[in-house]
C-alpha cells in the first residue's frame, strides 16, 4: 500500500463586490484580495510546513490562472521577512480571487512539484484549473489503476493529488459547459475518504467543498462583498470576519462561486457523518471552532477528565507535585487538570520555535523532539511530575521526553498522563499514521481493553513513574458529540467506509510479525500518587 498524507490546510478568497474596496481590507482594491492569501495560509501553517502555495485568478493576463508554490513555510515561500522581495511577488499575483494550501507530507518527494495548489493548463478556459485539497483518498490504488488502465495515460507522482486532477480534468472534459455543481455531484461517487478542496478556474469561477462525511473541517464567511473559506476559523477570525459570520460548511455541501454570485449548494447526500475527533485535540489551532465546538474548550473538559481520573486527598503533599505540558497543544489540558487538582500547572518543558512538529515531521522525532524541547532543571528538580500530553502516537517522542525530565530536569517521578485513549489502529484519512506495528499501544493491548497492568507495562517500557489514559467514553464528552457522528477508527478499528475498512484489513496482514512485549517482564508494581 502507497503511504500516502495530506492531511493540510486549504484556503479560498474572493472578493464578490467587484465596484467598491471591502472593509475587511480597505487599503485594497476590488481586485487584489488575492494578497490576503498569505495571512490566511499563516493562520493555519499549524496543519502543515513542508510546503506552501497559492493559485490566482487574473483577469487579462495572458496567463489566467497563475500559480505560485514552494517547499518550505509561508514566511519563506512567500519572502515575507523581506518586504521589498514579497512586494514584488504580490503584485505578480494580484487578482479579485485566491486558492491556497499548506501541506505536510512523509511520502514523496520534498520537492516543488508535489506542492499545492495543482493547476491545469488548457486553450479552453473552463478546462484550465487550479485546486488545492486537504484529505486523503482512501481508495487511492483502486482509483490509479483505473487510471493506468485507461490508454494512454501516465502519473509522475505518487500521489492522490494527481489522481484528484486527472478525475477532475476528465470530469470537465465531459460536461458541456462549465456547471460546478454537477461536476462534483459525478466525481463523489468515484471518491472514497477525505477530501475537502479548493478549485479555481480560467473563468474566475471557484468552488469549495466538503466531503460526505465531513472528516475534515472546513469554515468560510462572506461579509461586505467578500468571501473567505479556510480549514480553521480561526484564519478567518484574524482576517476581520465577524463571528457570527464564521459558519462551518455542512457535510456534502460546496460554496459556488459562478458570474460573481454565490450560493451553497448540497452535492451528496450525508446520512451520517464522521468528524475526526483529532482535529480537535491535536491537529486544529486552539482559538478555533470547528462544527459548533471549541478548540480550547474540547482540551480543558479532557483535563478535567485527567483529573478525575486522580486520588490526590488532603493529606497529600501537594508542594511536591507539579503539572507540565508538552508544548503547546496539552496546555489547555494541562492547566485545567491543575486547576482541579489545586496544584500548579508550570512550563517544565520550554519548546524551541524553530522545530517543526515531531508528529507532523516523519523522520527521526527521537532526535528531533530532543532539540525541540528543553526541560527547565530551576522548575523540576525533585518534583513528581505530571506529565500531560495529548496523544502517544509512536511514543518516540515521549520516552525522549521522559528520559529528558529525569536526566535534564533532575524530576524525582515522571506520571504520564494522556488526553486521549490509546491509538490501536492506523489512519487512511489524512492523519501520518497508516500501520499497525508502528503505533505504540497495540503491541501491549493485543486486540484487549486497556487495563492497569497494560498501562503498568508500558510506563515500564517508556521510563515513566505511571501511565495513565483516558477512556473512549471522554472523547465524545468533551467534543460534545455523539459517537456516532465522530471517526474515532484509530481508537476503535472501526472505520466509516468500505475503502479505509479494506485498507485496515490489509494493514494487519502485513503487520502480522508485529512485536510482542512480553507484559510480566513489563510488570511493575503500581506507583499510588503521593
Amino acid at each position: 500500500m502507497a503511504e500516502l498524507f495530506h492531511e493540510c490546510g486549504i484556503a479560498a478568497i474572493y472578493h464578490l463586490a467587484q465596484d467598491k474596496a471591502s472593509s475587511l481590507a480597505p487599503k485594497l482594491g476590488p481586485n487584489a484580495s488575492s494578497r490576503l492569501m498569505p495571512r490566511l495560509l499563516l493562520d493555519i501553517q499549524n496543519r502543515g510546513q513542508l510546503a506552501a502555495g497559492m493559485s490566482v485568478h487574473l483577469p487579462g493576463a495572458s496567463n489566467l490562472v497563475e500559480t505560485h508554490k514552494d517547499v518550505g513555510v509561508v514566511n519563506e515561500v512567500f519572502h515575507l521577512q523581506n518586504e521589498e522581495e514579497a512586494e514584488r511577488l504580490m503584485k505578480s499575483l494580484t487578482g479579485p480571487a485566491a486558492i491556497g494550501h499548506v501541506r505536510y507530507a512523509t511520502c514523496g518527494k520534498n520537492d516543488r512539484n508535489y506542492a499545492q495548489p495543482f493547476e491545469r493548463h488548457h486553450l479552453e478556459k473552463r478546462k484550465c484549473f487550479a485546486f488545492a485539497f486537504n484529505g486523503q483518498l482512501a481508495n487511492y490504488q483502486q482509483l490509479k489503476q483505473e487510471v493506468l488502465t485507461q490508454g494512454d495515460f501516465h502519473l509522475s507522482r505518487d500521489t492522490d493529488t494527481e489522481i484528484l486532477l486527472h478525475l477532475l480534468g476528465q470530469e470537465i472534459a465531459k460536461q458541456p459547459r462549465s456547471d460546478l455543481l454537477d461536476l462534483l455531484k459525478r466525481l463523489q461517487p468515484r471518491l472514497d475518504g477525505a477530501y475537502n478542496i479548493v478549485f479555481l478556474n480560467a473563468l474566475g469561477e471557484m468552488f469549495v467543498s466538503r466531503d460526505p462525511l465531513g472528516l475534515r473541517p472546513l469554515c468560510w464567511a462572506e461579509e461586505d462583498g467578500m468571501f473567505a473559506a479556510a480549514s480553521e476559523s480561526v484564519a478567518l477570525a484574524n482576517l476581520g470576519f465577524s463571528r457570527d459570520k464564521i459558519m462551518s460548511l455542512p457535510p456534502g455541501h460546496a460554496i459556488i462561486i459562478q458570474n460573481g454570485k454565490l450560493r451553497v449548494e448540497r452535492y451528496a447526500e450525508t446520512p451520517v457523518t464522521a468528524h475526526c475527533f483529532f482535529e480537535w485535540i491535536y491537529f486544529a489551532n486552539v482559538s478555533s471552532t470547528l462544527d459548533d465546538r471549541s478548540v480550547y474548550l474540547t482540551r480543558k473538559m479532557l483535563g478535567e477528565k485527567l483529573a478525575e481520573q486522580e486520588q490526590f486527598s488532603p493529606e497529600n503533599d501537594k508542594d511536591d507535585w507539579i503539572v507540565v505540558p508538552v508544548p503547546d497543544t496539552a496546555k489547555a489540558a494541562a492547566d485545567a487538570m491543575a486547576y482541579r487538582l489545586g496544584i500548579p500547572s508550570v512550563e517544565g518543558l520550554i519548546r524551541n520555535r524553530y522545530v517543526g512538529r515531531t508528529f507532523i515531521e516523519g523522520t527521526n522525532r527521537s532526535g528531533k523532539a530532543q532539540m525541540k524541547y528543553t526541560p527547565l532543571r530551576e522548575v523540576l528538580e525533585g518534583k513528581k511530575v505530571l506529565l500531560v500530553e495529548d496523544t502517544i502516537v509512536r511514543g518516540t517522542t515521549m520516552k525522549t521526553l521522559i528520559s529528558q525530565l529525569f536526566e535534564r530536569g533532575k524530576a524525582a517521578e515522571v506520571h504520564v498522563r494522556v488526553a486521549c485513549p490509546p491509538i490501536i489502529a492506523p489512519c487512511f484519512y489524512g492523519i501520518d499514521m497508516t500501520k499497525v506495528k508502528e503505533l505504540y499501544a497495540p503491541q501491549f493491548l493485543q486486540g484487549g481493553p486497556i487495563t492497569p497492568e497494560i498501562e503498568n507495562a508500558m510506563a515500564k517500557e517508556m521510563g515513566a513513574t505511571t501511565l495513565k489514559y483516558l477512556p473512549l467514553s471522554a472523547i465524545e464528552e468533551a467534543v460534545d458529540m455523539k459517537p456516532s457522528k465522530l471517526c474515532r477508527a484509530c481508537l476503535t478499528g472501526e472505520y466509516p467506509t468500505e475503502a479505509g475498512k479494506e485498507c485496515y484489513q490489509l494493514s494487519l496482514n502485513s503487520d502480522s510479525d508485529m512485536r510482542v512485549v512480553d507484559r510480566v517482564s513489563c510488570n511493575p508494581t503500581p506507583v499510588p500518587l503521593g
